[in-house]
């Protein structure tokens, strides 16, 4: 997969697509990630990106012409239509993202992610793009951290990014429920004990403990799941 980013401040994925599984991805090549700053389709000497809005009001808004500028070079000769290219600005009043969103999202061959900033953007921008996205109802700063949300649950789909087929396979959301309880050595901590039939090594008794209690986690936590799930 490679991914484009469209963003007013590149500085902010420098870290997080350093690091852990993002990092590895790109090392074997699985995800490539390039980081755009909008502020290189300005034309003015300020390299101007935002205004204050037609008709009043607060904060600055995000101009159309860099977007535009940005998408057009970036998708000018790319023969990968339909399924290949995905353009997505993020943000609030975007779709939610659910982790059936994630796997439609991960198909894609290329996306190009647009990073909202200050008080919006111009209504413009949302006719330039393929669909909205949002992390979740409430309010951020920015569209960078959304967008980083996005490429890791995206690129841990991506196959041979995790070293184990079937490390998603159990993980929250993935059947519609939350994951089961994990433990690890030592099998006694501070008076804290290991379920005994954890240890057992009884795989069926052990999947069957693991599937209940995932049941009754998503009861107590998060019943929304339960009545969606068919």
């Amino acid at each position: 997969m490679h991914i484009d980013i469209l963003t007013l401040f590149p500085g902010m994925f420098e870290s997080v697509l350093g690091e852990s599984i993002i990092k590895r991805a790109i090392a074997k090549g699985a995800l490539e990630i390039k980081i755009h700053n909008l502020r290189d389709w300005t034309s003015d000497n300020h390299r101007t990106a935002d205004d204050k809005p037609f008709g009043g009001g607060p904060g600055m808004v995000m101009k159309v012409e860099p977007v535009y500028k940005a998408l057009k070079e970036l998708t000018s000769g790319f023969r990968g239509k339909g399924i290949g290219l995905r353009k997505i600005l993020l943000t609030p009043q975007g779709k939610k993202l659910e982790q059936k969103e994630v796997k439609r999202i991960a198909k894609y061959k290329r996306l190009i992610l647009v990073c909202g900033h200050y008080e919006g953007v111009d209504e413009r921008v949302r006719g330039l793009v393929d669909e909205e996205i949002s992390i979740g109802d409430y309010i951020l700063t920015c569209g960078e951290l959304p967008a980083m949300v996005l490429i890791d649950a995206a690129a841990r789909l991506i196959p041979g990014v995790l070293g184990h087929s079937g490390s998603t396979a159990c993980e929250s959301f993935e059947d519609g429920l939350l994951e089961y309880p994990q433990y690890t050595r030592p099998a006694e901590y501070m008076g804290m004990k290991v379920p005994e039939v954890v240890l057992s090594g009884d795989h069926k008794k052990i999947d069957k403990w693991r599937k209940s209690e995932a049941l009754e986690r998503t009861s107590e936590r998060r019943p929304d799941l339960l009545k969606r799930r068919k």
